[in-house]
């Protein structure tokens, strides 16, 4: 409870900062807060993921506040919103990358993931993304916009690529949220409001998948084919939500996509925007194959596999709340293009 507090408390302090020095203790406070969570387990594995998390947060965190530190230096501004310079802009661009895993700094992303539980594996794709993404969001005006281009289409492709031979199920969602930074990078200097509506929607349709995948003690692709069983609504269900985190219409995860891709063909970025759709195509394979082995049953083999017996144990209401949220909020996009 107390490390999940001073989580909230540390995102809070960084959300809400003028100063960079205040925004640079709230992220600390967040990375002390969830390296316990990470390495609760005491297994091997879960150690080296905290000692990874913890090593590149803390360079990330250094980057930050050595940025803010030659703006100053030059500029005589604590502001965030005044981040003039441009060596420190290049610096602090470089600092929240490694922060948010966006490619080329995501490699410790993954790793980290699949050495922490998955209730902790959703909170370092959702949570501990947020101030990172706020600091983005209020610096936008003065970052290089070709530099978070080559970064957005990197990611895109990374987190594409990398997830197609996966069978871990962490780390095919930690892929999943580096091609999602991607288009959420993209589209930060012409209309930063939308870096943060693709984000509320991905974090809610992540902790969607998450929690139902943890409803499931699903860990590996394996055993998601042999969950059907236990839980025939849940699997049916997280293949929809699945499919709207890949972004297909008529779901929740196609209006982020419809409407960055319309901004930056008004922005005369058409061609980034072709590229950053043909890429996730790359995305929409994993997914099918999650959602494949998700609903799809037993695949047609002779090894036995051992069912698992059907639960009757209620749902949690919130995976009902976020999944339904997941899949049918497309028809409020008018009252977001206003």
């Amino acid at each position: 409870l107390i490390f999940i507090i001073s989580l909230f408390l540390g995102t809070t302090i960084t959300i809400s900062s003028n100063h960079w020095v205040m925004a640079w203790t709230g992220l600390e406070i967040n990375t002390l807060a969830i390296l316990p969570l990470i390495s609760k387990s005491h297994h091997p594995r879960a150690v080296e993921a905290a000692t990874k998390y913890f090593l590149v947060q803390a360079t990330a965190s250094t980057l930050v506040l050595f940025s803010s530190m030659t703006n100053a230096w030059y500029t005589g501004q604590w502001d965030i919103t005044q981040l003039t310079h441009s060596t420190s802009s290049l610096i602090l661009t470089a600092a929240i990358s490694m922060k948010l895993g966006l490619a080329p700094f995501h490699f410790w992303f993954p790793e980290v993931l699949q050495g922490s539980p998955l209730t902790t594996g959703l909170l370092l794709s959702t949570v501990m993304k947020f101030p990172p993404i706020t600091l983005l969001f209020m610096t936008s005006q003065s970052l290089n916009p070709s530099l978070l281009t080559i970064l957005a289409i990197l990611s895109v492709a990374m987190g594409g690529w990398m997830g197609l031979n996966q069978t871990q199920t962490r780390k095919i969602m930690a892929f999943s949220s580096i091609a999602h930074l991607g288009w959420m990078t993209i589209i930060l200097i012409y209309y930063p409001k939308l870096t943060l509506l693709n984000f509320y929607l991905y974090a809610m349709m992540t902790a969607a998948v998450f929690l139902t995948l943890n409803s499931m003690k699903v860990l590996k692709l394996s055993t998601l084919m042999t969950a059907w069983t236990k839980a025939p609504s849940l699997s049916t269900i997280l293949l929809l939500t699945l499919l709207s985190l890949a972004g297909l219409p008529p779901l929740t995860g196609f209006l982020p996509k419809w409407l960055i891709i319309q901004e930056l063909t008004k922005q005369d970025m058409a061609p980034a925007a072709m590229i950053i759709s043909l890429l996730s195509l790359l995305g929409l394979f994993f997914y099918l194959r999650l959602a494949y082995c998700a609903t799809i049953t037993l695949p047609p083999h002779t090894t036995n596999h051992m069912k698992q017996w059907h639960t009757n144990k209620p749902i949690n209401p919130s995976i009902a709340v976020l999944t339904t949220l997941s899949i049918m909020l497309l028809p409020i996009s008018p009252m977001l293009a206003t």
